[in-house]
């Protein structure tokens, strides 16, 4: 199977530099528009698409930002492997502002997004215990040995609805409940991948302490944009190695999410409303034909 990875850029990311062909493309959904055009292109022989999430020039709040429509346009463009890269703030001391974080856990506190492609006459329930690929986490965790970032391979990303940063209460609420970083981007966007049956990988780029550390001040905006310059670049290194081991084709994900929705769909095929069913087409059209 032919591979084509995704690429879904968060603060400090708004493009893919050398890639080949390079052209930015219209794609429209079921769910409006994406949070802007894509950017299409070969990176080392292998197709890549580029979407930058709060849009070039930085015009959506993560509450804004339309996940839905995202992901579908990913998906209906051929994506077979998507990673995503955003900016976070540190729970740990030893998660220190500059480090990576490939992460495999989640905790979902936003409240206002819609967070499934699924609703309104055809129901279905995706696993997401391990919300993450594994395989193509560890494809990302090996990308940035050569950048010389330091890099933790696991994490805990508790997603905030936004966009004002956390109190202090609430940031040490969060360490208590033991997760690593914090951000506002990540949820639903996991979640919509999983039933898009797409591999996804989400790499936290860390730009602050929140504001639990006492050795630190509260965050400044000033010097979070001053980390993700510094990030950005460390993040755009990975992207230009992942093509070289993952390779232009593809054989079925080991660890199954290319057939999440093998068991989902729970609404019998003669109560399924036709209007959802033609919503679903990119993201579903697989096994509700």
């Amino acid at each position: 199977m032919q591979r084509k990875i995704g690429v879904i850029g968060g603060s400090g990311v708004y493009q893919i530099e050398g890639l080949q062909d390079a052209a930015w493309t219209v794609v429209e959904t079921p769910w409006g528009a994406p949070s802007d055009e894509i950017l299409t292109g070969t990176l080392g022989g292998v197709p890549m698409c580029f979407l930058p999430r709060h849009g070039r020039g930085h015009v959506h709040l993560p509450t804004e930002v339309p996940f839905r429509a995202n992901i579908d346009a990913l998906k209906r463009l051929g994506c077979t492997d998507l990673i995503a890269v955003s900016a976070v703030g540190s729970l740990r001391e030893d998660f220190a502002p500059g480090d990576m974080v490939v992460l495999d856990q989640f905790i979902d506190r936003t409240c206002a997004r819609p967070a499934s492609f699924f609703g309104e006459g055809c129901v279905a329930h995706v696993s997401l215990a391990d919300p993450v690929c594994a395989a193509l986490s560890e494809a990302c965790a090996r990308a940035l040995q050569p950048t010389g970032a330091t890099v933790h391979r696991g994490g805990t990303y508790l997603a905030i609805e936004g966009p004002q940063f956390s109190t202090r209460a609430e940031s040490n609420l969060y360490r208590s409940w033991g997760c690593d970083v914090i951000g506002m981007t990540a949820m639903p966007e996991a979640r919509l991948a999983r039933e898009a049956e797409l591999c996804y990988a989400s790499v936290a780029m860390v730009t602050d302490y929140d504001c639990w550390h006492e050795g630190h001040g509260a965050v400044d905006v000033a010097q979070v944009i001053a980390v993700l310059t510094r990030n950005a670049g460390t993040a755009k290194a990975m992207i230009a190695g992942l093509p070289g081991l993952l390779g232009a084709t593809r054989a079925p994900c080991p660890c199954g999410c290319d057939r999440a929705l093998d068991h989902a769909v729970m609404t019998a095929p003669d109560r399924r409303d036709r209007a959802t069913l033609a919503r679903l087409d990119a993201v579903a059209g697989r096994v509700l034909g």
